[in-house]
C-alpha cells in the first residue's frame, strides 16, 4: 500500500471559468445552470452502438500521476480488448488548458474536479453519458447521483470523493482542535507550526466556514472578511502548503493543517483528523467524457470496467481517499480501515458537507483572494 502524493488542486493558471469564456469566444457553446447550481446537459448525446467492436478503438485519458494502477493497461486490454494511453496532468487547471487548447480532440476521458466537469459541460465539450452502456453505475452509492454539480450524473461519473478537515497530533494539541478558527486563531503555542493551503477555493475555506459562509459565495464583502481573517492569521502560520502538510505534521514540525481527508495520515503515531464544528465541502474528482472522442463506446466501457469494485477499489486501499462505489468500499481489507480513519466516513457524513460548484466569472475573486493573500510581504 502506497500513500499516493498527488496535486488536485493547486492555484489556477486557467481558472474553470477562464476556460468557459475563452471556449464561448471561439464557438462554444455554453449551457444554462441549473435552478439548484447544477449545469444542464450542453448538447443531445450521439448515437452509440451498444454491440460495438471495442478491438477496433482505442482510448486516450489524462489522470494525476498516481491515480490509476500502474497496470491499468494490461488489465482493460485483458478485459476489454483495446489499447489505452495515459496522460498525466499534475493540476486540473494543466487538464483544463489541455482540453482548451484541442477543444477536446486528442482526448476521450478525463479525470477532473467536479467544478472543472461543470465548467467542461458548460462549455459545450462534454458527451452526455449513455448510462445503458455504464451498468456499473448501479454500484454507486445513491448519493453519489445527488451531487450539486451534476444531478444525476448526466455528463460526469464521481472517482474520489472526501472532505477538507484538521489535521493534528493529538499528543501535541491539547485539547483537540475543534474549530477553524483553531487554525486561525492559534493559541500562543501553535504559533508557527500550522498550514493553511493556497488552493484558491480550499485557501478561503477555513475563513468562510468560521463565518458560518457558503464556500461557493460571491458576495464581495463576505469575501473581504475573509480575505482579512487569512491576512490576521498569515503571520501565525508556518507555511502555506498544499502538498507536504502530512508529513509535516506526521513529522512534529506542524501540529496542525488543513488537509484533504486522505492526505492526513492517520496511520502515523499521534495523527488524526476531523472535520471542525462549523462543517467543511464535500470534494469530488470525476470521470468525463470528450465530445471530440472517436472512440466513445471504448470510453463508456473504460468508465464501466473503472467502476468494477475490484478496479474501484485499488483507489481506496491505494491512494486512501473514499470511492463512491458502495460494493468497492465493502471490500477494503479491515487493517486498512483500521489505519486510516477517514475511510470510514460515510456517504451520509461526507454529504454533511457544502458540495464545490464552479462559479463561472466570479470564480477570480478567488483567484484574486489567493494570490493577494499568499504574497510575499
Amino acid at each position: 500500500m502506497s500513500r499516493i502524493r498527488h496535486t488536485r488542486h493547486l492555484p489556477a493558471v486557467v481558472t474553470a471559468a477562464g476556460l468557459v469564456l475563452a471556449l464561448a469566444a471561439c464557438g462554444g457553446s455554453n449551457s444554462a445552470n441549473t435552478a439548484d447550481g447544477a449545469a444542464a446537459p450542453s448538447a443531445t448525446a450521439a448515437q452509440l452502438d451498444p454491440n460495438a467492436d471495442l478491438t477496433k478503438q482505442s482510448l486516450t485519458f489524462t489522470i494525476w500521476d498516481g491515480y490509476s494502477p500502474e497496470d491499468l493497461k494490461e488489465r482493460v486490454k485483458e478485459k476489454l480488448g483495446f489499447n489505452i494511453e495515459k496522460a498525466i496532468h499534475d493540476t486540473n487547471e494543466t487538464a483544463m488548458a489541455k482540453i482548451m487548447a484541442s477543444r477536446g480532440v486528442g482526448f476521450d476521458v478525463a479525470f477532473v474536479s467536479g467544478q472543472y466537469a461543470q465548467a467542461l459541460n458548460e462549455a459545450g465539450l462534454l458527451e452526455p453519458l449513455h448510462k445503458e452502456l455504464i451498468p456499473n453505475l448501479a454500484n454507486l452509492y445513491p448519493e453519489a447521483s445527488n451531487l450539486s454539480y451534476d444531478k444525476g450524473n448526466n455528463f460526469s461519473v464521481p472517482y474520489t470523493w472526501g472532505t477538507t478537515g484538521i489535521c493534528y497530533r493529538t499528543d501535541l494539541v491539547k485539547p483537540a482542535p475543534t474549530s477553524w478558527n483553531d487554525l486561525l486563531q492559534p493559541k500562543p503555542e501553535y504559533e508557527k507550526k500550522i498550514t493553511l493551503m493556497t488552493t484558491e477555493r480550499w485557501l478561503a475555506l477555513p475563513a468562510l466556514k468560521a463565518m458560518n459562509a457558503s464556500i461557493n459565495t460571491t458576495d464581495d464583502a463576505v469575501i473581504a472578511k475573509a480575505k482579512e481573517m487569512l491576512e490576521a492569521a498569515k503571520p501565525k502560520l508556518l507555511a502555506f502548503d498544499d502538498t507536504e502538510f502530512g508529513a509535516k505534521v506526521a513529522k512534529g514540525e506542524a501540529v496542525m493543517a488543513e488537509a484533504w481527508d486522505g492526505w492526513c495520515p492517520t496511520g502515523e503515531p499521534n495523527v488524526a483528523f476531523t472535520v471542525p464544528k462549523e462543517g467543511s465541502d464535500l470534494w469530488v474528482d470525476t470521470m468525463v467524457i470528450l465530445k471530440a472522442s472517436k472512440n466513445k463506446e471504448a470510453a463508456h466501457a473504460f468508465i464501466n470496467f473503472i467502476l468494477d469494485p475490484e478496479q474501484h477499489g485499488w483507489a481506496a486501499t491505494n491512494i486512501l481517499y473514499k470511492v463512491p462505489n458502495k460494493a468497492a468500499m465493502e471490500k477494503i481489507p479491515a487493517s486498512v480501515l483500521a489505519s486510516n480513519e477517514p475511510l470510514k466516513y460515510t456517504p451520509a457524513d461526507l454529504l454533511q458537507g457544502e458540495s464545490i460548484i464552479d462559479l463561472g466569472e466570479d470564480s477570480v475573486k478567488y483567484t484574486t483572494l489567493s494570490t493577494e493573500v499568499t504574497a510575499a510581504q
